[in-house]
């Protein structure tokens, strides 16, 4: 019986422009954000530099672009979060039958675009919904690597067979199972957190 469910952020919660990055680079001539790119988007990630380190960092690698351009590109990604999925958590929290926790790959700038377009009071009653609220950025750790699922479960006592890891992406959702948590892999545009009851058993 599922006791503990573990939710992503983006992609479940907030809607995410997944092409707003690769958009923004095209106009710099850039169809490929490289093997550069990549590691620095993960390192950022997980606290290993500081937002000034990281656009310092994408400037380098992106001839020609200026930090708010970066900025703005970087934090496109980010676009709306439906009421109805707020309304939705509040409900699921006040039936007090699950203990909740959020674990989201993010960093420092996502996360201050977040409150923005979310609002500070929408994100702290957002916020508030959970037993334990984990940021990759403020843990040092980032999914799918098997250390911060580990962290998670150990930090709170979960059993993996009474746990729930719902996350949109299919990479996060193996590294979950290695650890024998059952898992939601939930398909953007086809499905909704909304939907999460038929999860439950």
């Amino acid at each position: 019986m599922i006791q503990n469910i573990i939710f992503d952020f983006g992609g479940v919660f907030i809607n995410l422009d997944t092409e707003a990055v690769p958009r923004g680079l095209r106009r710099y001539g850039m169809t490929d954000p490289g093997a550069d790119l990549v590691s620095l988007s993960a390192g950022y990630e997980k606290g290993e530099m500081d937002s000034k380190t990281f656009l310092s960092g994408v400037k380098q690698a992106i001839p020609g672009s200026k930090e708010q351009e970066i900025r703005e590109i970087w934090n496109a990604t980010i676009a709306d979060f439906p009421r109805r999925r707020l309304d939705f958590l509040i409900k699921l929290k006040n039936a007090g039958r699950y203990r909740m926790f959020l674990l989201s790959n993010t960093n420092a700038l996502h996360i201050e675009q977040v409150r923005e377009t979310m609002g500070k009071d929408v994100f702290d009653r957002f916020r508030g919904c959970f037993d334990a609220f984990y940021l990759s950025h403020e843990i040092g750790m980032r999914k799918p690597d098997p250390e911060i699922f580990s962290f998670v479960l150990e930090n709170h006592g979960l059993q993996p067979e009474n746990t729930l890891f719902i996350d949109d992406t299919e990479e996060h959702i193996e590294g979950a199972k290695r650890l024998g948590i059952n898992t939601w892999h939930l398909a953007v545009h086809k499905e909704s957190i909304l939907e999460l009851n038929k999860h439950l058993y």
